[in-house]
């Protein structure tokens, strides 16, 4: 008879995708360890597949246990919403997040988030091409970032609009510069999907002028290190560039652009979960006190 999968199964699979350690597993789930080798041995058996193979002095997951990893945070996830009260007692709470952010509001949501849930676990993930599928199936439970509103299973809420400023070495010899100056030198652009155009260049076009891109990087972080160190020209969020006034100075683009807007991204099902209304929160704490002179969100 096939071996049968139950919900305590799935949890220590879903924890050996994440630790990739039998010992570890057995740790977070507080189990021993001979216990997580026997859970192992049986969704071995039920899924007719290895789930984790040797590679050097570690685990590897299969090719099968990746595809099917975002399912099973997913199902997990619905089951413990399913199970849980209207409230969560947060300082006892044990949850993995995962959340996909740029650069610029970790390590404050961090802090937010250790204050009040000690035992809880933010992963944070890279930004990517902002895929709602991620979403959909689970793997990231938060994406926080530039986006408008999507497919209607995904919820998306404004958390605030920033006003776009230049930026350049605090020893640049630009002040206030004309567009036209503005042209005079190399431009990075951040973009998380590899973007070099954007509402600037619209901006330059209708007055006939064009700058030159020299460099397109995924991260703020990674610009203002470029624009501190060279002559190029940067285009960042005002409260980014006041964070970085001891490398950068910033000045007003003589431009009308359009305000970046700061979204916050979910799959409905998590709607009514208290642990995720609970981390949603926090996000909202940590961008108050982060964009202190934000817009105000439409």
């Amino acid at each position: 008879m096939p071996e049968q999968l139950d919900l305590n199964l799935l949890r220590v699979f879903d924890a050996l995708l994440q630790d990739g350690s039998v010992t570890a597993a057995a740790e977070r789930l507080h189990l021993s360890i001979p216990a997580a080798s026997r859970a192992l041995a049986r969704l071995r058996r039920a899924m007719d597949d290895p789930i984790l193979v040797r590679a050097g002095r570690g685990l590897a997951p299969t090719p099968f246990a990746l595809r099917i990893a975002p399912r099973v945070r997913s199902l997990l996830d619905e089951a413990q919403a399913l199970v849980n009260d209207k409230d969560v007692d947060v300082a006892e709470l044990r949850r993995t997040f995962t959340i996909r952010v740029g650069d610029g509001v970790v390590t404050s949501l961090v802090g937010v988030v250790a204050d009040q849930a000690p035992h809880v676990v933010l992963r944070f993930v890279a930004e990517g091409d902002e895929s709602v599928e991620a979403l959909r199936d689970g793997s990231v439970d938060l994406d926080l970032g530039a986006g408008t509103d999507t497919d209607s299973d995904i919820r998306s809420e404004v958390l605030f609009g920033e006003r776009m400023v230049g930026v350049v070495r605090t020893d640049h010899p630009l002040k206030k510069p004309t567009l036209k100056q503005l042209c005079r030198y190399p431009h990075v652009s951040v973009s998380r999907r590899g973007r070099a155009h954007g509402p600037l260049d619209v901006a330059l076009q209708a007055r006939g002028l064009q700058r030159h891109v020299g460099a397109v990087v995924p991260f703020n972080a990674a610009a203002a290190m470029l624009v501190a160190s060279t002559d190029y020209i940067g285009l960042f969020p005002q409260r980014l560039a006041e964070e970085h006034h001891r490398v950068l100075r910033w000045f007003p683009i003589d431009a009308d652009l359009p305000e970046a807007e700061v979204r916050m991204h979910w799959h409905a099902r998590l709607d009514a979960d208290p642990a995720q209304r609970w981390l949603r929160d926090m996000v909202r704490r940590t961008v108050k006190v982060l964009a202190p002179h934000r817009l105000p969100a439409r």
